[in-house]
């Protein structure tokens, strides 16, 4: 029977960007084969296989994932074994982009503010 299954890379809590690809894999300790895996999504399932690519990461991405590995034993296949993987729990944030915007509009304030000075500084002086 199926035993110990883990998803790598641990550990059982990342934060990722937005946008970074994630790569899932599922393996067991103990099991003959065949082994086949389901990948869960909070509870439901989303892929099938030992490998899950999250690609460009979204925030709906974000939540807990658990890798279900079954294979089944003896010639009839009656008895069927399951091994549930620890929860990883994934955290996809955006905080880059928005400190990115944030940066660039005290940027682009600065800069009308220092014209508007230098304009009031030319007209002061003309009109001297």
């Amino acid at each position: 029977p199926v035993a110990n299954a883990t998803i790598t890379p641990g550990p059982l809590s990342h934060q990722v960007h937005a946008g970074d690809p994630v790569t899932l894999r599922c393996s067991v300790q103990v099991g003959s084969a065949p082994v086949t895996f389901t990948w869960l999504h909070n509870g439901q399932e989303v892929a099938r296989g030992p490998v899950l690519e999250l690609g460009d990461t979204e925030r709906r991405h974000s939540g807990t994932y658990q890798c279900v590995a079954t294979n089944q034993l003896g010639q009839d296949g009656h008895r069927v074994f399951r091994a549930l993987s620890p929860e990883l729990a994934l955290e996809v944030t955006t905080w880059g982009h928005r400190e990115t915007a944030v940066a660039a509009g005290v940027g682009g304030s600065l800069l009308s503010l220092l014209l508007l000075v230098a304009a009031i500084v030319g007209w002061y002086r003309c009109h001297r």
